[in-house]
């Protein structure tokens, strides 16, 4: 499925894939397809016997009125094969969150559909493409052998300070970026060093021991990719803590004002 969104920093989202099996407590998408879940018979779909539940679609499936189902089997992984051809239908270049309701790099996910999913975007190449991911060792394992087209960018959700957890090797060709979102805890030291952008944002919802950020913690990773050089996007959900001090910068808008120089 892909809408526009109201993503701060993506134009529209498409969803090739859904379906997380992290177990987030925090996590918006399980809410969503949790509503949407279609109940659908799970048996015929079912991909990989030794593994967790994991479905592959080559066709939607209809509710008993003929509606396609956006979340059949709620938030089973699923790839959904129909909605691989989706971008090259859009004309006009879009910021596109790839995976939205999925997380296309965890280890559950067949190397095949992440195989499948590239292929489509370089269909396409009239956009830029986001990736985001709780498991960025995967990009190391399943990405290391491809080159990287500038217009796709790989990155990776943060809550805390930086662990060895989000450690990877990336490809001189990736563009990388951290999404610091929720904010859980403040960051005692943030190294961003060599990251492409880094996105910001609190915990949203009315979940129960709901982390509600001081302004200090956000100063300090801002202060941090001034020092870097890094540009930081601030979601709307600290515009009001933030004041004056609210900002919202993309890389590519440095890129393509240096193009207009020249």
């Amino acid at each position: 499925m892909s809408r526009k969104t109201k993503i701060s920093w993506a134009d529209s989202t498409w969803n090739p894939v859904t379906g997380c099996l992290h177990g987030c407590e925090y996590c918006y998408a399980r809410k969503i397809a949790k509503r949407f879940d279609g109940k659908a018979d799970r048996r015929p779909y079912l991909q990989l016997k030794d593994q967790p539940e994991i479905f592959d679609l080559y066709e939607p499936l209809l509710d008993f009125i003929g509606r396609k189902m956006p979340y059949p089997f709620a938030f089973s992984p699923t790839l959904h094969r129909y909605r691989l051809d989706e971008p090259q239908k859009w004309k006009t270049p879009r910021n596109i969150f790839v995976c939205s309701m999925a997380d296309l790099f965890g280890d559950w996910a067949p190397n095949e559909w992440i195989k499948e999913v590239l292929k489509a975007c370089e269909k396409a190449p009239q956009h830029r493409y986001l990736f985001l991911t709780k498991n960025p060792k995967r990009y190391s394992s399943a990405l290391l052998d491809r080159y990287f087209p500038s217009n796709m960018w790989f990155g990776w959700t943060q809550t805390g300070p930086l662990g060895t957890d989000t450690l990877f090797t990336a490809h001189h060709s990736m563009q990388t970026f951290v999404s610091i979102e929720p904010l859980l805890k403040p960051f005692e030291k943030c190294n961003i060093k060599g990251i492409g952008w880094a996105i910001v944002g609190a915990e949203t919802g009315n979940r129960k021991g709901k982390v509600i950020p001081e302004k200090s913690w956000i100063d300090g990773i801002d202060e941090a990719c001034e020092k870097a050089g890094v540009p930081l996007f601030m979601k709307e959900s600290l515009r009001e803590l933030m004041g004056d001090d609210f900002k919202q910068e993309f890389p590519w808008e440095e890129v393509d004002h240096d193009k207009g120089q020249d």
